[in-house]
């Protein structure tokens, strides 16, 4: 997922539902903890888990960039098709770019979680 150590991690929509073995991985990686919506400064990374039932999904998407430092990435963790609360592919593709974002890649990252790259658009210098 390109996070490495030393890279400030938020968390958000953390549920009984999320998948602990990815968190730690994510936290290895990083060499420290996540943190979660009140850390309070920027952060180089958002992991957003998000569920069908979890609201707008635009809405979420803006939420999770107030504390992204600019150039940052928001991995969308969304449960696998078929499992409870997924979220269709096209609604992440639908969604990604009314708030500001472009998805780059998918990948599965879990049993039952993949992950959508998604990153503002690059502006011209």
């Amino acid at each position: 997922m390109g996070l490495s150590p030393g890279m400030v991690v938020q968390e958000l929509g953390w549920d009984n539902d999320t998948d602990d073995a990815l968190r730690l991985a994510l936290e290895d990686a990083i060499d420290g903890d996540l943190v979660d919506g009140d850390y309070g400064n920027v952060v180089d990374a958002v992991l957003l888990w998000w569920r069908s039932d979890d609201g707008d999904l635009v809405d979420g998407l803006v939420d999770s960039l107030t504390d992204l430092v600019g150039g940052g990435v928001i991995w969308l963790l969304t449960p696998k098709i078929g499992r409870p609360g997924a979220v269709d592919a096209a609604d992440i593709a639908e969604a990604a770019p009314i708030a500001g974002l472009s998805q780059t890649s998918a990948a599965t990252v879990s049993k039952d979680w993949g992950a959508t790259r998604l990153v503002a658009p690059k502006t011209i210098a």
